[in-house]
């Protein structure tokens, strides 16, 4: 089994490699920034210079200081073993600052949010410029079959598609900025937009300047996603890769602005400059490679919302799920119930919005969110690592005046469309609470029984009552107890109190989920030689959780040490391996009362429960051989002052004596 992380090389390989896995988002947003920074002017102002420089130059500064500095220069370096994303930050700081769950839950719930609309908006846009030649097109069915087809790929793993990724993004960046330094040179004043006054200008004086600054923000609105798809490629590979990419994109900006001041009376709200400012020639060729932009930059996001959830699982975030990968490359994964939920609202966004217009309107106001609690997580980062307080403040307030800047901006969108993503974000959000704290209620009405003497003694007398049934020869319970030396009530329940259950050897799993990626590790403690064991397995959020298989793997290693006997002791299966049943025990809330808050809590948490996957497939178990059981949390005791009790009350009822015996 392999434990150690594999890492993408620094090197020519590496950087494409980059290019294609990180900047699907963030290099596609040229397809609408400016469209949608036009349909913000007021009538009479699409053309005019002064405007379109600066909107150009806020968009440039917005690029050099939110990815650059931020996330390429600063945040890049909150690493978690090579993993980056809100959650490995929160990973990072959660030991000393449990309470900041909060922050990354909102931060994580709007980066989900931001998934749902972002394969919408690029899809539907790129689709427009199709329909823009051939007008007989629709648009709305060709964006929902595109969408449709990339969530349906999935369960069948993306590994093989996702070599070419890199060579394509390649081009498309290569061709943006060919096509935009083709029209930069023709009117070489656009380069004033590289003076911040000109942004700062703009700012000041512009009509519907809010509107305009959460236009400009959709330029940076895969710099997050960039954060999260750090331990794909490789720090190196992403800041040297960010150079060329952010190189193309500006020129391509620059071309867009240059190509608006020189046809002032093409420009018009509907148009998308991007794609007029292509040669006639060129145009159909270049939209192809513009769908073919916008699926790669889809597929990243979904790629990326499996890792967000698989994190989640792990800092007890979210509901145990199934989580299937579905090729051998390193970290790749696939949620099946991630998959349909994020297609069903994708289609739902295309559905009700309708064109790539309507859709920026809703675009842009839950990653803004994201971004905030991003730069929080960052500052108690920089606390606790001791960076120095007059380096901290100031860094972190600097970036969170501009994001607020953005989010006050991107709030104007939010009867518009904008409330659609910040409702998805509400409902993850309010799952992730409940579950969190579901299961910190639960922890903390958990008992736990010393695995002493006596209670060893009391399994081996079970083990050697041939009066009662065997129920397997090796008898494994899964525990979360994280003490080596005890074990939930709920085991002792189970063996001893339910039904005894007896077998030849017992084993007692915990397998705990580390923030590390792609740790494993194991121990194993013997009670009885031969008979009673645990084992402690450790396993990063990025490795999955095979139960039996790890089992299996560790008793053979036993087993070739002489430690174990893994033998059938049926005496009619003599040379045959002996059967193990796994054994999940659930703890069951009934008629217990915790108040109104905490009662709310639990009924979400055990309806989401029930929604979420089982045990069973949570922990990979053959259901063949495992075997679910139910016990309450408390076990209610009855005593004859409840009967007396009860029989008085029935002798008081003038109907009749209901409790009465007879």
């Amino acid at each position: 089994m392999e434990n150690k992380r594999h890492r993408v090389p620094f090197g020519p390989i590496g950087i494409i490699m980059a290019i294609g896995v990180v900047y699907g988002d963030i290099g596609t947003s040229p397809l609408y920034v400016m469209k949608s920074i036009i349909l913000g002017l007021p009538v009479g102002h699409y053309a005019d210079p002064k405007y379109i420089l600066g909107a150009v130059s806020c968009v440039i500064w917005t690029l050099t200081i939110q990815t650059t500095v931020k996330y390429v220069l600063i945040t890049l370096r909150a690493d978690n073993n090579g993993e980056g994303g809100i959650l490995s930050l929160f990973a990072l700081i959660r030991q000393k600052y449990r309470w900041a769950y909060i922050i990354a839950a909102i931060g994580a719930a709007t980066l989900l949010a931001d998934g749902a609309i972002t394969p919408a908006i690029t899809v539907i846009t790129a689709m427009e410029g199709v329909n823009a030649i051939f007008p007989s097109v629709p648009v709305v069915p060709l964006t929902v079959a595109i969408i449709l087809g990339l969530f349906i790929i999935q369960p069948f793993g993306t590994g093989s598609l996702g070599k070419y990724f890199g060579s394509v993004m390649l081009v498309w960046f290569a061709v943006m900025g060919v096509i935009g330094f083709g029209h930069t040179v023709e009117h070489l004043d656009v380069l004033r937009a590289f003076n911040p006054v000109y942004a700062i200008n703009f700012i000041i004086e512009t009509p519907n300047t809010l509107i305009i600054l959460g236009a400009v923000f959709l330029c940076t609105t895969g710099a997050e996603a960039l954060y999260s798809d750090l331990g794909h490629t490789g720090l190196k590979n992403i800041r040297i890769s960010w150079i060329f990419v952010k190189s193309m994109l500006i020129i391509n900006y620059l071309g867009q602005a240059a190509w608006i001041i020189n046809n002032p009376a093409q420009v018009q709200p509907e148009v998308n400059p991007f794609f007029m400012m292509m040669p006639e020639w060129f145009r159909l060729v270049g939209i192809g490679l513009a769908t073919l932009a916008a699926i790669i930059a889809s597929q990243a996001l979904i790629s990326g919302s499996f890792t967000i959830i698989s994190e989640a699982i792990s800092l007890n975030l979210w509901p145990n799920v199934n989580i299937k990968y579905p090729t051998n490359i390193k970290g790749q994964m696939y949620i099946p119930s991630v998959n349909y939920t994020l297609m069903i609202l994708c289609l739902l966004m295309v559905v009700m919005f309708g064109s790539s217009t309507s859709l920026e309107a809703a675009y842009g106001l839950s990653i803004t969110l994201s971004m905030l609690m991003t730069s929080i997580l960052l500052f108690i980062y920089f606390i606790k690592n001791n960076k120095p307080l007059w380096m901290s403040i100031p860094l972190t307030m600097f970036f969170i005046s501009i994001e607020s800047s953005f989010f006050v901006a991107n709030m104007q969108k939010f009867a518009h469309g904008g409330f659609a993503s910040m409702l998805i974000a509400g409902v993850v959000f309010i799952m992730m609470y409940c579950w969190y704290n579901g299961r910190r209620i639960k922890r903390k009405h958990t008992i736990y029984d010393q695995v002493d003497d006596q209670y060893i003694e009391k399994i081996r007398l079970i083990s050697e009552d041939e009066s009662i049934p065997k129920f397997a020869t090796h008898l494994v319970y899964i525990t979360r107890a994280k003490n080596k030396n005890a074990l939930e009530s709920k085991i002792a329940y189970s063996l001893f109190e339910r039904t005894p259950k007896r077998a030849d050897t017992y084993w007692f799993v915990h397998i705990h989920r580390t923030d590390g990626p792609y740790d494993f590790d194991y121990s194993v403690k013997t009670f009885i030689a031969e008979k009673i064991f645990r084992i402690d397995i450790l396993v990063g959020f990025k490795v999955g959780v095979h139960a039996d298989q790890f089992v299996q793997l560790i008793a053979n290693k036993m087993e070739g040490e002489g430690l174990v006997n893994l033998a059938s002791r049926y005496s009619s299966q003599e040379n045959k391996r002996g059967d193990f049943l796994f054994v999940a025990v659930d703890r069951v809330f009934h008629n217990i009362s915790l108040g109104f808050w905490r009662n709310t809590i639990l009924y979400f948490y055990n309806l989401m429960k029930k929604v979420g996957t089982s045990d069973t497939k949570m922990f990979d178990l053959d259901p063949t051989s495992a075997y679910v059981e139910n016990v309450p949390l408390v076990a209610p005791e009855y005593n004859d002052s409840e009967l007396i009790q009860l029989m008085k009350h029935g002798k008081d009822d003038d109907d009749d004596n209901r409790f009465k015996i007879r």
